[in-house]
């Protein structure tokens, strides 16, 4: 049914209909008419509303013939007058949409979502990029709700009046297994102190169906000075609004966390190199820079293509060096190594077949922007 203009939906009354009561999906209820002799339109008739026509039918429902005079086909539904409100979806909370909430005494913030088309890669499961977003969208919804958010990206109110915005440093995560597309996933999220001048932030993914664990996640964030770009302590201010919501517990643990120095590669250790990387402007966030996800899509620009068809990347490490920006020019080095069979594993839960160093850096001057760490284990053969 399509209609110009604001035309907004009008339902007209029927006479002696026989009804059946169902709830809609905001708890409204919807009244489904049947067995309809006939209707008669209502005083609105005229004014912006629907103008419905409509004749008996011998199947004992009211088929509707005209809508604006125009010839459709369909049946006579109507609504009470609960569902049809005026700008009903303009009053409802953000809170509501955002669809996370406080566990655990406000010390966890947790979050669904659905695995959406767009968000899957070839093999139609969730892509690492996908779980990072994730993982960045929950982080920053965590702050919003505490009520502590600024107006800056993620910063809290004393960090907006200083001009200072967080900057993630390092993150590692494990994945156990990818959901794929339509899968819901629970998310969950919580803070710890890092030092004397960063913060931790750790995350468990959980397949909401199952309740299993299939991700985790640890990062450690810093702050910095939005005008000059450079990094500063702590004020004592900020410590006391985000101290509230310290919890000790890390999503991985310590032995199995991937706290090794990663290797800088070079021309010369690279097995393969990828140059003519060029960042666009919807790469770019609300803090003025590249977005941190937006480099695990560099890495593998210059990952082996029978690396990313035959394995999936169940670690990942990335330590962030250097802010980017639009106009800058990338290139990425990727170096291969396989793991031997009797070497320990001690960055996932399942044994991985192929370790890769990788670093993003400035084409111009080969400055540093990031360095990465991967493991890979290779696809299981469906028959």
């Amino acid at each position: 049914m399509a209609t110009t203009g604001s035309v907004r939906p009008h339902f007209a009354k029927c006479n002696k209909p026989e009804s059946r009561k169902n709830v809609g999906v905001a708890g409204a209820e919807i009244t489904n008419k049947v067995g309809m002799r006939g209707w008669r339109s209502s005083k609105r008739e005229g004014r912006g509303g629907l103008v419905l026509k409509a004749s008996s039918s011998s199947s004992g429902y009211q088929k509707v013939e005209k809508i604006n005079g125009k010839r459709v086909n369909g049946t006579c539904i109507e609504r009470s007058n609960e569902w049809v409100q005026e700008n009903s979806w303009e009053v409802a909370p953000v809170h509501d949409f955002q669809l996370g909430r406080f566990v655990e005494g406000r010390f966890v913030y947790r979050q669904l979502f659905v695995i959406r088309s767009y968000e899957i890669g070839p093999d139609k499961t969730a892509t690492m990029e996908t779980l990072m977003n994730l993982l960045q969208e929950t982080a920053l919804n965590h702050v919003m709700s505490s009520g502590l958010a600024g107006d800056g990206f993620g910063a809290t109110h004393e960090m907006s009046l200083r001009k200072l915005i967080w900057v993630v440093t390092r993150i590692h995560i494990q994945v156990e297994k990818y959901s794929s597309w339509g899968d819901v996933v629970e998310v969950n999220t919580w803070v710890d102190a890092a030092g004397k001048n960063g913060m931790r932030r750790e995350w468990v993914i959980r397949d909401n169906n199952t309740q299993q664990i299939i991700t985790r996640a640890t990062s450690t964030w810093v702050i910095m000075n939005r005008e000059t770009r450079r990094l500063s302590k702590m004020p004592e201010q900020v410590r006391e609004e985000v101290k509230p919501f310290y919890l000790d517990r890390a999503a991985i643990a310590e032995a199995d966390n991937d706290s090794n120095k990663i290797d800088k590669l070079s021309n010369e250790t690279a097995e393969s190199i990828r140059s003519g990387l060029a960042p666009r402007w919807s790469d770019m966030d609300a803090n003025q820079h590249v977005n941190n996800v937006k480099y695990i899509g560099w890495i593998l620009e210059s990952v082996p293509i029978n690396v990313l068809e035959d394995y999936n990347l169940t670690s990942m490490t990335l330590e962030y060096r250097r802010e980017c920006r639009q106009s800058n020019l990338l290139e990425s080095l990727t170096h291969m190594e396989v793991i031997a069979a009797e070497e320990p594993n001690n960055a996932n839960t399942c044994k991985a077949d192929l370790r890769s160093t990788h670093l993003i850096r400035m084409q111009e001057d080969k400055a540093e922007i990031v360095r990465a760490r991967a493991e890979w284990r290779a696809k299981r053969k469906h028959n």
